[in-house]
């Protein structure tokens, strides 16, 4: 399996570079198990709320991930960072 590209979407780059260093280690390990694999993981799950999009969400804590998956580039698209309450809101 080819190694995925991790991308940031500029919302998502926002939230990473304003949040603290301990939270940004822990994204920086999301990161980094996406590239090998956005399919599968403990924390990994596909999101059936929106089947036309082929969105996924990554579990840290009270933290959702949520990011697309582009096969063919072999890019992993991060769409937005926030808590559970308010990552799924628009």
């Amino acid at each position: 399996m080819a190694k995925f590209k991790v991308e940031l979407s500029s919302k998502a780059k926002k939230f990473y570079l304003s949040c603290q260093k301990d939270m940004a280690r822990r994204l920086d390990c999301c990161f980094e198990d996406l590239e090998k694999d956005p399919f599968h993981g403990p924390n990994i799950k596909r999101m059936k709320t929106r089947p036309q999009e082929l969105l996924y969400r990554y579990r840290i804590g009270d933290y959702r991930v949520l990011y697309e998956v582009f096969e063919k580039e072999v890019i992993v698209l991060i769409v937005k960072i926030a808590t559970r309450g308010s990552v799924y809101k628009g």
